[in-house]
């Protein structure tokens, strides 16, 4: 409680939009893409979106705990820290990197996923939350990281890149995980996108070596790029132990571990 919406993204502003990206195998147009990923948040919203995401499971609790931590090493996350979170959604994640004591300036274009977040216990002293399209938003830098779980793949990749390399400060961090498409799963859902619900019409998922060049060509250096994730939400609790067990074996193991559920991702500006 106590984070405000700052601002809304209305559909004029939506509709403003006219650049166009690939997405699917068509063109499709930032407003219509941003169209759709507002109406998909407002039907996530109206039900319950960490369960439909699988965050709101046993397992799903803790593999959001886990990756939350990840991201937050990655990102050197800390009492004074300055950072930006992209896609913050239900601010399910946003809690947790608050706990760094961090300061976090969190983005989403779902008004309605925003009003999820506003009733989390979020420190309104070091957190505050913006409704808007992250590629068209004004929020100024330099941030000393730039971070999110599972939104890099809702965006404007190319765009969005250079855009986050110019909000960090000098040797400001860039620190996410994202949907691995070499994962079956996640291969399977943005092929066959209509069986999936939790999937909106034009995200993606990322292979490592490919999106390792999108970094590079954006500006960033030192890139990172590591599979991981074997711990699926549908795991029974009495089992959480020995999948994550066997899930780190997995995550060590070559050709494996490439199919693993997503990619952690670190980059310096």
């Amino acid at each position: 409680m106590g984070s405000d919406v700052l601002a809304s993204a209305g559909s004029d502003r939506v509709r403003s939009v006219v650049l166009t990206c690939r997405s699917g195998g068509r063109v499709t147009s930032m407003s219509e893409r941003a169209d759709h990923e507002i109406r998909h948040g407002e039907a996530l919203a109206a039900r319950d979106p960490d369960l439909v995401w699988g965050w709101g499971t046993s397992a799903g609790r803790v593999r959001a705990r886990r990756r939350a931590k990840l991201i937050g090493l990655g990102a050197r996350l800390g009492p004074g820290a300055r950072v930006l979170e992209i896609g913050c959604g239900t601010g399910l994640f946003t809690e947790m990197f608050a706990r760094s004591g961090c300061s976090i300036l969190a983005v989403d274009i779902s008004a309605s996923l925003l009003e999820r977040a506003k009733v989390r216990e979020l420190p309104k002293d070091t957190v505050r939350l913006i409704c808007g399209r992250f590629e068209d938003c004004g929020v100024e830098g330099p941030f000393d990281a730039v971070i999110g779980s599972s939104v890099l793949h809702h965006l404007d990749l190319a765009d969005s890149l250079v855009k986050i390399h110019g909000l960090l400060g000098p040797n400001g961090i860039l620190s996410f995980a994202e949907p691995n498409m070499l994962n079956p799963q996640v291969f399977a859902e943005r092929k066959l996108r209509r069986l999936f619900p939790s999937v909106s019409p034009d995200e993606t998922a990322f292979v490592r070596w490919t999106l390792t060049n999108d970094l590079q060509q954006a500006g960033f250096r030192d890139i990172e790029i590591v599979p991981f994730d074997w711990l699926h939400p549908a795991v029974p609790p009495r089992l959480i132990r020995l999948v994550s067990w066997t899930g780190g074996v997995l995550e060590r193991t070559p050709f494996l571990r490439e199919l693993s559920g997503s990619l952690l991702i670190r980059a310096v500006a």
